[in-house]
Protein backbone atom coordinates (compact mmCIF):
# COMPACT_ATOMS: atom_id res chain seq x y z
CA UNK A 1 0.00 0.00 0.00
CA UNK A 2 0.81 3.79 -0.79
CA UNK A 3 0.20 6.59 1.35
CA UNK A 4 -1.43 9.23 -1.21
CA UNK A 5 -2.28 12.77 0.30
CA UNK A 6 -4.65 14.44 -2.12
CA UNK A 7 -4.77 17.91 -2.71
CA UNK A 8 -6.80 20.17 -4.47
CA UNK A 9 -4.42 22.98 -5.79
CA UNK A 10 -5.41 26.18 -7.14
CA UNK A 11 -8.41 26.59 -5.33
CA UNK A 12 -10.28 30.06 -4.69
CA UNK A 13 -9.71 32.18 -1.20
CA UNK A 14 -12.38 30.24 0.30
CA UNK A 15 -11.11 27.15 -0.26
CA UNK A 16 -13.19 25.84 -2.70
CA UNK A 17 -12.67 24.59 -6.47
CA UNK A 18 -8.89 23.92 -6.96
CA UNK A 19 -7.76 20.51 -9.04
CA UNK A 20 -7.41 17.78 -7.26
CA UNK A 21 -4.10 16.05 -7.12
CA UNK A 22 -2.38 13.29 -5.72
CA UNK A 23 1.38 13.03 -4.09
CA UNK A 24 3.30 10.27 -2.39
CA UNK A 25 5.17 11.49 -0.39
CA UNK A 26 7.04 8.59 0.33
CA UNK A 27 8.01 7.03 -3.63
CA UNK A 28 9.60 4.49 -2.28
CA UNK A 29 6.31 2.44 -1.10
CA UNK A 30 5.94 2.20 -5.33
CA UNK A 31 8.50 1.03 -7.52
CA UNK A 32 8.93 3.09 -10.33
CA UNK A 33 7.77 0.26 -12.83
CA UNK A 34 4.06 0.61 -11.06
CA UNK A 35 3.88 3.97 -11.06
CA UNK A 36 2.07 4.76 -13.80
CA UNK A 37 -0.78 2.13 -12.98
CA UNK A 38 -1.34 3.91 -9.49
CA UNK A 39 -1.91 6.93 -11.14
CA UNK A 40 -4.39 5.43 -13.62
CA UNK A 41 -6.05 3.55 -10.73
CA UNK A 42 -6.21 6.70 -8.91
CA UNK A 43 -7.77 8.74 -11.89
CA UNK A 44 -6.81 12.24 -11.09
CA UNK A 45 -4.98 14.52 -13.85
CA UNK A 46 -2.03 14.39 -12.44
CA UNK A 47 -0.31 12.23 -9.76
CA UNK A 48 3.30 12.60 -7.76
CA UNK A 49 6.12 10.37 -6.59
CA UNK A 50 8.52 12.14 -4.23
CA UNK A 51 11.85 10.29 -4.31
CA UNK A 52 13.68 12.40 -2.64
CA UNK A 53 12.33 15.53 -0.18
CA UNK A 54 15.43 16.90 0.76
CA UNK A 55 16.71 17.35 -3.14
CA UNK A 56 12.75 17.79 -4.67
CA UNK A 57 13.24 14.67 -6.59
CA UNK A 58 9.89 13.93 -8.28
CA UNK A 59 8.33 12.24 -11.18
CA UNK A 60 4.39 12.97 -12.31
CA UNK A 61 1.95 10.94 -14.06
CA UNK A 62 -1.12 11.36 -15.66
CA UNK A 63 -3.24 8.10 -15.67
CA UNK A 64 -1.58 7.94 -19.44
CA UNK A 65 1.83 9.30 -20.01
CA UNK A 66 5.34 10.55 -17.25
CA UNK A 67 5.29 14.10 -17.80
CA UNK A 68 9.00 16.35 -17.63
CA UNK A 69 6.77 19.41 -15.85
CA UNK A 70 3.57 20.41 -15.49
CA UNK A 71 2.19 22.95 -13.25
CA UNK A 72 -0.68 22.06 -10.67
CA UNK A 73 1.55 18.91 -9.33
CA UNK A 74 4.56 21.18 -8.71
CA UNK A 75 2.97 23.66 -6.69
CA UNK A 76 0.80 21.24 -4.87
CA UNK A 77 3.71 19.62 -4.26
CA UNK A 78 5.66 21.94 -2.96
CA UNK A 79 3.11 23.12 -1.06
CA UNK A 80 2.30 19.88 0.67
CA UNK A 81 6.53 19.37 1.49
CA UNK A 82 6.09 22.87 3.64
CA UNK A 83 3.02 21.71 5.73
CA UNK A 84 5.40 18.63 6.31
CA UNK A 85 8.21 20.90 7.63
CA UNK A 86 10.11 19.70 4.95
CA UNK A 87 10.13 22.78 2.76
CA UNK A 88 12.05 22.92 -0.31
CA UNK A 89 13.43 25.98 -2.74
CA UNK A 90 13.95 23.89 -5.48
CA UNK A 91 11.80 20.61 -7.27
CA UNK A 92 13.53 18.74 -9.55
CA UNK A 93 11.42 17.02 -12.43
CA UNK A 94 12.84 15.46 -15.31
CA UNK A 95 12.64 18.74 -17.11
CA UNK A 96 14.82 20.63 -14.86
CA UNK A 97 15.29 22.45 -11.65
CA UNK A 98 11.85 24.17 -10.76
CA UNK A 99 12.17 27.07 -8.16
CA UNK A 100 9.49 27.12 -5.70
CA UNK A 101 8.70 29.85 -2.58
CA UNK A 102 5.53 30.77 -0.50
CA UNK A 103 4.59 34.11 0.04
CA UNK A 104 2.79 36.71 2.76
CA UNK A 105 -0.31 35.65 1.26
CA UNK A 106 0.10 32.24 1.52
CA UNK A 107 -0.16 31.41 -2.01
CA UNK A 108 2.54 28.78 -3.51
CA UNK A 109 4.83 29.71 -6.69
CA UNK A 110 6.44 27.72 -9.17
CA UNK A 111 8.99 29.27 -12.30
CA UNK A 112 9.02 27.14 -15.00
CA UNK A 113 9.78 27.89 -18.68
CA UNK A 114 7.33 27.18 -21.91
CA UNK A 115 9.38 24.67 -23.56
CA UNK A 116 9.61 22.39 -21.19
CA UNK A 117 5.86 22.31 -21.57
CA UNK A 118 4.11 19.64 -24.16
CA UNK A 119 2.57 21.72 -27.25
CA UNK A 120 -0.94 22.64 -26.43
CA UNK A 121 -2.90 24.63 -28.98
CA UNK A 122 -4.75 27.60 -27.96
CA UNK A 123 -8.49 28.97 -29.36
CA UNK A 124 -9.17 32.63 -28.40
CA UNK A 125 -13.13 33.45 -28.16
CA UNK A 126 -15.13 36.52 -27.88
CA UNK A 127 -16.67 36.18 -24.84
CA UNK A 128 -16.63 33.85 -21.52
CA UNK A 129 -19.63 31.99 -23.00
CA UNK A 130 -18.48 31.19 -25.59
CA UNK A 131 -15.92 29.42 -23.95
CA UNK A 132 -18.26 28.00 -21.20
CA UNK A 133 -20.87 26.81 -24.08
CA UNK A 134 -18.22 24.24 -25.53
CA UNK A 135 -19.36 20.55 -25.47
CA UNK A 136 -15.69 19.00 -26.44
CA UNK A 137 -12.89 20.23 -27.07
CA UNK A 138 -12.47 22.92 -30.19
CA UNK A 139 -11.58 21.57 -33.91
CA UNK A 140 -10.98 17.37 -32.13
CA UNK A 141 -7.70 18.99 -30.76
CA UNK A 142 -5.98 16.32 -28.25
CA UNK A 143 -4.36 19.01 -26.29
CA UNK A 144 -5.97 22.44 -26.20
CA UNK A 145 -6.67 25.74 -24.03
CA UNK A 146 -10.11 27.46 -25.07
CA UNK A 147 -10.27 30.73 -23.33
CA UNK A 148 -11.42 34.41 -23.31
CA UNK A 149 -10.86 37.65 -22.18
CA UNK A 150 -12.90 37.81 -18.81
CA UNK A 151 -11.72 41.91 -18.11
CA UNK A 152 -9.07 42.54 -20.28
CA UNK A 153 -7.96 45.47 -18.12
CA UNK A 154 -7.44 43.50 -15.36
CA UNK A 155 -5.64 40.42 -16.94
CA UNK A 156 -8.48 37.82 -15.92
CA UNK A 157 -8.76 35.01 -18.61
CA UNK A 158 -11.67 32.66 -18.37
CA UNK A 159 -10.54 29.15 -19.40
CA UNK A 160 -10.97 25.47 -20.19
CA UNK A 161 -8.55 22.76 -21.18
CA UNK A 162 -8.99 19.41 -23.30
CA UNK A 163 -6.09 17.31 -22.87
CA UNK A 164 -7.14 13.71 -24.43
CA UNK A 165 -3.14 13.07 -25.52
CA UNK A 166 -2.72 13.00 -22.17
CA UNK A 167 -5.48 10.74 -20.81
CA UNK A 168 -7.36 13.76 -19.38
CA UNK A 169 -10.70 14.49 -21.11
CA UNK A 170 -10.88 18.34 -19.91
CA UNK A 171 -8.80 19.71 -16.57
CA UNK A 172 -10.07 21.25 -13.66
CA UNK A 173 -6.84 23.85 -13.78
CA UNK A 174 -3.41 23.71 -15.85
CA UNK A 175 -0.78 25.42 -14.66
CA UNK A 176 1.44 24.53 -17.26
CA UNK A 177 -0.98 26.20 -19.95
CA UNK A 178 -0.94 29.19 -18.00
CA UNK A 179 3.13 29.12 -18.07
CA UNK A 180 2.43 28.97 -22.29
CA UNK A 181 -0.22 31.48 -22.26
CA UNK A 182 1.60 34.07 -20.19
CA UNK A 183 4.60 33.85 -21.78
CA UNK A 184 2.81 34.42 -24.86
CA UNK A 185 1.48 37.10 -23.82
CA UNK A 186 3.81 39.07 -21.28
CA UNK A 187 1.83 40.09 -18.71
CA UNK A 188 0.06 39.31 -15.70
CA UNK A 189 -3.15 37.53 -15.63
CA UNK A 190 -5.44 35.69 -13.58
CA UNK A 191 -7.03 32.39 -15.26
CA UNK A 192 -10.48 30.91 -14.05
CA UNK A 193 -10.66 27.81 -15.26
CA UNK A 194 -12.96 24.79 -14.89
CA UNK A 195 -15.63 24.70 -12.18
CA UNK A 196 -13.97 26.88 -10.18
CA UNK A 197 -10.52 26.93 -9.60
CA UNK A 198 -7.98 30.16 -9.95
CA UNK A 199 -4.17 30.19 -11.33
CA UNK A 200 -1.90 33.30 -10.93
CA UNK A 201 0.47 33.49 -13.63
CA UNK A 202 3.33 36.37 -14.74
CA UNK A 203 6.09 36.73 -16.26
CA UNK A 204 9.38 35.88 -14.52
CA UNK A 205 13.23 36.43 -15.09
CA UNK A 206 14.70 35.15 -18.02
CA UNK A 207 12.26 34.40 -19.94
CA UNK A 208 10.86 32.04 -17.54
CA UNK A 209 7.05 32.02 -16.21
CA UNK A 210 5.51 32.05 -12.92
CA UNK A 211 2.52 30.61 -12.07
CA UNK A 212 0.85 30.64 -8.26
CA UNK A 213 -1.90 29.77 -6.15
CA UNK A 214 -3.89 28.42 -2.86
CA UNK A 215 -3.56 24.71 -1.74
CA UNK A 216 -5.45 22.36 0.87
CA UNK A 217 -5.85 18.94 1.97
CA UNK A 218 -9.16 17.15 0.56
CA UNK A 219 -7.91 13.78 2.30
CA UNK A 220 -4.86 11.06 3.15
CA UNK A 221 -5.77 7.33 1.49
CA UNK A 222 -3.96 4.27 1.42
CA UNK A 223 -3.49 2.81 -2.20
CA UNK A 224 -2.97 -0.59 -3.20
CA UNK A 225 0.24 -1.09 -5.29
CA UNK A 226 0.18 -3.49 -8.04
CA UNK A 227 3.20 -5.91 -8.56
CA UNK A 228 5.52 -4.02 -11.01
CA UNK A 229 5.06 -5.65 -15.01
CA UNK A 230 7.60 -8.62 -15.69
CA UNK A 231 10.19 -7.69 -18.41
CA UNK A 232 8.98 -9.36 -22.01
Amino acid sequence: MATVDVLRVFSTRDGTGGNPLGVVLYGAQVPVESRQQVAADLGFSETVFVDDPATGQVQIFTPKVELPFAGHPLVGTAWLLGKMDQAVDTLRPPAGEVPTWSDDRGLQWIRGRAEWVPEIAFRQYPSPSDVEGLTEAPDGLGFVEAWSWADEAAGVIRARVFASDVGIPEDEATGAAAVRLVTELDRPIEVRQGQGSVILARPGPDGTAEIGGRCTIAETRDQPVPPAPSAA
